[in-house]
């Protein structure tokens, strides 16, 4: 993608360019890979169909809704129908081919996909082919989905803020590019050495803080209070409350996390871009750890 950039600037001496698409693209890219790995291209498809049912999705929670209505055969239904079983189709047959190298012995491929079909082969290698054991066919395809919708969107719009910020606070762009540079050298990133880039990671928190991907978080209550009430946590109204941050709540001050979250917001619950507990987005839990 960098390439991309650096071949149009060279062409024209400068140029205007729309980030915003390349870096959702590199997004999906990076989860076709880390979901499919091997099955990228087949990935990659899968996900174009996803984005276009969510473009669907949008305008249906947009519009007003009348019982009933999902099920007349209009031309939407009907799109969103033929998008559901093409990205069936082509996740079950990405989960047989695996399934039959498995049956061959081939080792697990280090994917979402191979971790999901590790996990439920061993639980019914040890309980048996219980329906209540393991992962179906149909949870391991609605995990797939999920994964890709949940992080694919979620990163590129961290991406679009960090570089928005960045550019706007010179000194913080230096020091991450400053810690980018003696972290890696001239070595391709690994999986240990991120643990070191600690100024870009306060960064990254920081911008979470101040543009979250999502705005709030609706939850319905099941048992008490009393069962069937709608309660929704405004994410950003927490992260910019100036009696939890201070009077400087609304500035960039990657600083305030230079010691973790914990102490940064004095182990109150006032820090949730993507959620919290067992249901927080797995992006932010290993950006979190």
């Amino acid at each position: 993608m960098i390439n991309e950039w650096e071949r149009l600037v060279s062409k024209e001496g400068a140029c205007e360019l729309d980030v915003w698409p390349c870096l959702q693209t590199l997004s999906a890219d990076v989860i076709s890979l880390a979901a499919f790995g091997s099955s990228y291209q087949e990935g990659r498809k899968i996900f174009q169909l996803l984005r276009e049912q969510e473009k669907f999705f949008t305008t249906a929670i947009q519009s007003v809704y009348i019982p009933g209505s999902r099920f007349l055969p209009t031309k939407q239904n009907k799109k969103m129908k033929k998008i559901y079983e093409e990205v069936r189709v082509l996740l079950k047959g990405i989960i047989n081919k695996r399934e039959e190298a498995m049956k061959l012995g081939e080792a697990s491929k280090h994917d979402l996909l191979g971790i999901l079909m590790e996990y439920s082969l061993k639980e019914i290698r040890e309980h048996g082919n219980d329906r209540n054991t393991g992962m179906s066919l149909e949870d391991v395809i609605e995990e797939c989905k999920l994964f890709y919708l949940a992080g694919q969107e979620t990163t590129s719009v961290l991406l679009v803020w960090a570089m928005v910020l960045l550019s706007q606070n010179q000194n913080w762009q230096a020091r991450t590019r400053e810690e980018v540079l003696q972290v890696f050298e001239s070595y391709p990133p690994t999986y240990d050495a991120l643990r070191h880039l600690k100024v870009v990671t306060m960064v990254l928190l920081e911008v979470l803080r101040l543009y979250p991907a999502a705005v709030e978080l609706p939850r319905t209550s099941r048992k008490k209070t009393p069962a069937g009430v709608d309660v929704s946590i405004h994410i950003m109204l927490a992260h910019h409350d100036k009696e939890l941050w201070g009077e400087d709540a609304d500035e960039f001050k990657p600083e305030r996390f230079s010691e973790g979250v914990a102490k940064a917001t004095k182990n109150q619950f006032a820090y949730f871009p993507l959620g919290a507990g067992p249901r927080i987005c797995i992006d932010f839990a290993t950006l979190h750890l």
